[in-house]
C-alpha cells in the first residue's frame, strides 16, 4: 500500500514538474501575429509583386508608354511632341523612343501645385548616349516664360563623347524658396559614382527630396551617386512655382517656337525613356532598391 501511495505521489510530482516546465517555455509568437505562407512571397521581388504595389497612394504621375504617351493619372495629352514614337523592348511592355525629339503638356498639373508637392521623388528608366557637345534635359516640371524649371532633371551628355558609356554625369535642380535654384551632381566629388548606360542598356534614374530635412539625392540602378545631398536647407528649400507644365526630353528652348531666351546648351533628347513615376513623398532607400530590382525582371 506504501509502494502504491509512493508510486502515486511521483507522478503528481512529475505531472507537476511538466505543467511547470511547459508554462516557463518561451513563446515563439508574443505578440499574436497572424502566421505567414510562403506562398504569398512565391515570384515577388522584396516583396512586391509589380510596382504599382509600391506606394499606389503616392503616385501623383505616372507615364507607362505602353499604348501611348498620354499622362495615366489624369489622362492628360501632350501639347507638342517631336520626333517620338512608341517602340518594343520597354522595361515593363513599351518605351518612347526619341530622335531628337520631346513631350510638352502644356497644363497645369494639379498634383504639382505649390501645396501639394513638397517632397518628391521622381523614378524613370533611361536608355541615353553622351554626345559631347549639348546637354539633355530628361524631365522637366516647368515653369512658363523661364528657362529653369521647379524641377530639371539634368544629364549633361556634353560632358563626355559617346564612345564613353561608363561615365554619365547626372545634375539635378530644383527651385527654392528663396527665389533661387539648388542641386546635387554624381561629380566633383572625393568619390564619383555612374551608372553604366548606352543605347540599349536601360539605366534607373531617381531624384528624391525630402521637404523635412531638406535633403536632395540621386539614384542610378538603385545606388546612391549625389555628392552634394544637404545643401537644401533654408532659403534653398524646394517650392514648386505655379504654374507646373511638364516637359520630357526637353526644357522650352528646345521646343520651336517656345524658346525663352539664348541659351543653346541643351539639345532635344535622343535616346529612351519608360515607366516615368512621380511620387508626392520621399520613398524609402530600401523601395528605392526595390523599382531597380522590379525593373530588372520587368515588373
Amino acid at each position: 500500500m506504501k509502494r502504491n501511495i509512493l508510486n502515486i505521489n511521483i507522478l503528481m510530482i512529475g505531472a507537476l514538474l511538466a505543467v511547470i516546465l511547459s508554462s516557463c517555455k518561451k513563446d515563439g509568437n508574443p505578440n499574436n501575429l497572424p502566421s505567414v505562407s510562403a506562398a504569398d512571397y512565391a515570384g515577388t521581388i522584396d516583396g512586391f509583386k509589380s510596382s504599382e504595389e509600391v506606394y499606389p497612394k503616392n503616385l501623383v504621375a505616372y507615364w507607362s508608354f505602353d499604348t501611348d504617351v498620354k499622362e495615366q493619372k489624369t489622362g492628360t495629352v501632350p501639347t507638342t511632341t517631336l520626333n517620338n514614337s512608341i517602340v518594343d523592348g520597354g522595361v515593363r511592355g513599351k518605351a518612347v523612343k526619341f530622335n531628337a525629339g520631346f513631350l510638352y503638356y502644356a497644363k497645369q498639373f494639379g498634383a504639382f501645385k505649390t501645396d501639394s508637392l513638397k517632397s518628391f521623388t521622381v523614378s524613370m528608366w533611361v536608355q541615353i548616349l553622351n554626345n559631347g557637345s549639348k546637354k539633355t534635359e530628361i524631365f522637366q516640371i516647368a515653369r512658363p516664360g523661364m528657362l529653369n524649371g521647379n524641377l530639371d532633371f539634368i544629364l549633361e551628355t556634353n560632358a563626355n563623347p559617346a564612345s564613353n558609356t561608363d561615365y554619365i554625369q547626372i545634375h539635378p535642380y530644383f527651385a527654392t524658396a528663396g527665389g533661387g535654384r539648388q542641386d546635387n551632381i554624381n561629380n566633383y566629388g572625393a568619390v564619383n559614382l555612374s551608372p553604366k548606360i548606352g543605347p540599349a542598356k536601360w539605366t534607373h534614374m531617381v531624384v528624391t527630396y525630402d521637404s523635412t530635412s531638406g535633403v536632395f539625392n540621386i539614384w542610378a540602378d538603385g545606388v546612391k551617386v549625389g555628392n552634394y545631398a544637404n545643401r537644401g536647407t533654408g532659403d534653398n528649400l524646394f517650392k514648386s512655382y505655379q504654374p507646373s507644365e511638364v516637359i520630357i526630353g526637353g526644357n522650352y528652348n528646345v521646343i520651336p517656337g517656345k524658346s525663352v531666351n539664348t541659351d543653346t546648351s541643351f539639345v532635344a533628347m535622343t535616346g529612351s525613356v519608360d515607366e516615368v513615376r512621380v511620387y508626392n513623398k520621399l520613398i524609402p532607400d530600401a523601395i528605392i532598391k526595390s523599382l531597380f530590382n522590379l525593373g530588372l525582371v520587368g515588373k
